[in-house]
């Protein structure tokens, strides 16, 4: 499982350390997207398996599923750790999660995800908000 949240560099040729208690669930393949939020998501290979799997049973007669369908496999690149435990993440990916010289690396149970530092702190000073968490909370029957 990934939790907690982590800083880490990125260096010039596009690449990241995954903290070390992740490597071994990375270690099999895993793959990078576009995610919700602005973010990016890295998934290990069953994880990601498993929602593409539930991505392609939606019905195509659906334009949101279409769209997040496009979204998801049409920005994903297979990536894998090199010896040093750090993944090359792709420059178009890079561009979109505004990722520069250093990115937030947060778990988030079946994946990380991989944020600019601006976008981290305004959207989890937003989380944070106890009315706001509350409210979600709710919401979801929790």
């Amino acid at each position: 499982m990934f939790t907690g949240e982590y800083r880490h560099s990125v260096d010039e040729k596009g690449r990241i350390a995954v903290p070390v208690r992740f490597r071994a669930e990375l270690a099999g393949g895993a793959l990078v997207s576009k995610w919700i939020d602005g973010c990016l998501a890295i998934f290990p290979r069953p994880a990601w398996d498993a929602l593409a799997e539930r991505a392609a049973s939606l019905p195509v007669t659906d334009a949101g599923a279409r769209t997040f369908q496009r979204f998801l496999f049409g920005t994903a690149f297979e990536v894998e750790l090199d010896r040093q435990g750090r993944l090359v993440i792709p420059a178009v990916l890079r561009e979109f999660a505004e990722m520069e010289e250093e990115t937030v690396v947060v778990g988030s149970r079946d994946h990380l995800e991989l944020w600019s530092p601006a976008r981290w702190s305004s959207y989890s000073a937003q989380m944070d908000a106890p009315e706001v968490l509350a409210g979600h909370l709710q919401g979801l029957g929790i």
